[in-house]
């Protein structure tokens, strides 16, 4: 019986062993400093209603919410946007607010500013 015990103890210490030497490195999700600034925030919204000024905004992990002024003049228009960083691109790009806002799949800070508005 002993010697059960003791074999069954190597068998132990040879597996861990075995475990740690084919360890490997995970990846972040997220580089550890996302751009959470208004013109990389704005850099999604071009074309002939591009952002024109930034009221708010604001970063948790790889989602951001954006308030801002597009188009001018009669054309002018306060927004509220949710957009998601994506990593392949190391660019924020706009994020669907009917997919992400209604089934509560952004962290709380951006729900909460990002979808609570117009």
């Amino acid at each position: 019986m002993r010697w059960l015990k003791v074999a069954a103890g190597l068998v132990l210490v040879i597996a861990l062993g075995a475990a740690a030497a084919h360890a490997t490195c995970r990846q972040r999700a997220f580089p550890l400093s996302l751009p959470c600034d208004a013109s990389a925030l704005s850099a999604p919204y071009h074309g002939p209603l591009k952002v024109v000024s930034v009221a708010s905004f604001g970063c948790e992990g790889g989602f951001a919410y954006l308030w801002a002024t597009v188009g001018t003049g009669e054309e002018e228009i306060g927004v509220t946007e949710v957009l998601a960083y994506d990593q392949s691109k190391g660019v924020w790009e706009n994020a669907s607010r009917a997919r992400y806002c209604v089934h509560h799949r952004l962290p709380a800070y951006v729900q909460f500013w990002g979808c609570n508005s117009n």
